[in-house]
């Protein structure tokens, strides 16, 4: 790709990009027009960290330390890396969409998720110079087919419809709290970018919810299936987090650019070495208490689904690699490999799946 110098620059590789991935042509997404979106912001100040109680920084110009510029501006080149991946991870399900219904939720996610990358384009190639430029183009240059995202849980595939909707049940609501974290950032242009996302991600949510509770509503899909595919996304988004006492997320936290999640309502001086650890403790919270409402749709006769615990199958921070079962038990190394290909979706799991798939009934309808 040829070096861009402009935003309008930008927007033709972005359509290059849609293209490449096959969306440009596909009749529920081709109309989409790249659309950044800046809201209000709640407080002129900034709120914590070294600089609290001084206006918010509206250019890169106010910002006062170039340590603080490139902290800055990896947070927004990795929020956009993931937005991109999304729509590739979910591509192909295009074309086997249950009902118009689920094709019209999962055409909006994607266009709303491709939004969310244009955005942090929009800021990187409006505010970061030359270094914001490359960054955006590179945005759409690594692909989650290749393997080449920046975060692990953006470049695993999303199968089929049931991974699809704990993917958004999931994923997205780390997402979510991605979003929340950052609408505190002491730089005014990223804040202002929060709002409109996160009232798109909340659509994104209801989606991932609203799918699993029509399809065990159905009472088609093993509870076992779907728990192996909990099991897939839970880990990798606890992941997402970040490592336990990270020196990046306390100094980001210092120089006011990502808050905690309740950042607005907690008043209590923050443990700055286990900032990721209690974003993901409010993370676990909330993800156990949807699946316990899931759970009351399961008869009582029928395994019953669950959140693993933050031990299991952790690819980065304090467990991982380590042997721990989904219920956070000791495994023997000898026999970890056989344990976690049976607590993952199997080759047999998307067999069945995909004859299930085959009749419209898997899925209840919409709720009217």
């Amino acid at each position: 790709m040829a070096r861009i110098s402009t935003f309008d620059d930008w927007v033709d590789l972005f359509r290059e990009w849609q293209r490449e991935i096959g969306l440009r042509e596909h009749p529920k997404l081709r109309d989409y027009t790249p659309e950044p979106k800046y809201g209000e912001l709640e407080h002129p100040e900034i709120r914590f960290g070294a600089f609290q109680g001084q206006l918010r920084w509206r250019t890169l110009q106010h910002v006062p330390d170039q340590r603080i510029r490139d902290s800055l501006e990896q947070l927004i080149v990795v929020q956009g890396d993931t937005e991109f991946a999304s729509v590739e991870q979910q591509r192909r399900l295009l074309e086997t969409a249950p009902t118009d219904y689920d094709l019209d939720c999962l055409a909006r996610v994607m266009c709303e998720e491709m939004r969310h990358g244009v955005q942090m384009s929009h800021i990187l190639v409006n505010h970061f110079g030359t270094s914001g430029r490359i960054e955006a183009q590179k945005l759409l240059e690594r692909h989650a087919y290749c393997n080449q995202r920046l975060l692990g849980s953006f470049n695993l595939e999303v199968q089929n419809w049931l991974d699809f909707f704990v993917y958004t049940q999931f994923i997205d609501r780390d997402g979510k709290f991605q979003l929340k974290m950052l609408s505190f950032s002491a730089f005014a242009p990223l804040a202002q970018s929060m709002g409109p996302m996160l009232k798109e991600e909340s659509f994104h949510l209801g989606t991932g919810n609203n799918g699993l509770l029509r399809i065990l509503k159905a009472g088609k899909i093993p509870t076992p299936i779907i728990q192996r595919y909990f099991n897939k996304w839970i880990p990798t988004a606890f992941d997402l987090f970040g490592k336990d006492g990270s020196a990046t997320s306390q100094w980001a936290y210092e120089w006011g650019l990502k808050g905690r999640y309740d950042e607005d309502q907690n008043t209590s001086s923050p443990d700055k070495e286990r900032l990721n650890a209690y974003n993901r403790e409010l993370y676990r919270q909330e993800c156990v208490a949807l699946v316990e409402k899931l759970n009351r749709l399961i008869p009582d006769d029928q395994p019953k689904l669950s959140v693993s615990d933050l031990t299991f199958n952790r690819a980065i921070g304090t467990y991982a690699g380590q042997c721990y079962s989904a219920t956070g038990e000791r495994v023997d190394p000898s026999q970890y490999e056989s344990y976690l290909a049976a607590q993952l979706p199997t080759a047999a799991d998307e067999e069945l799946l995909d004859q299930i798939f085959q009749h419209p009934g898997w899925i209840a309808p919409r709720a009217a």
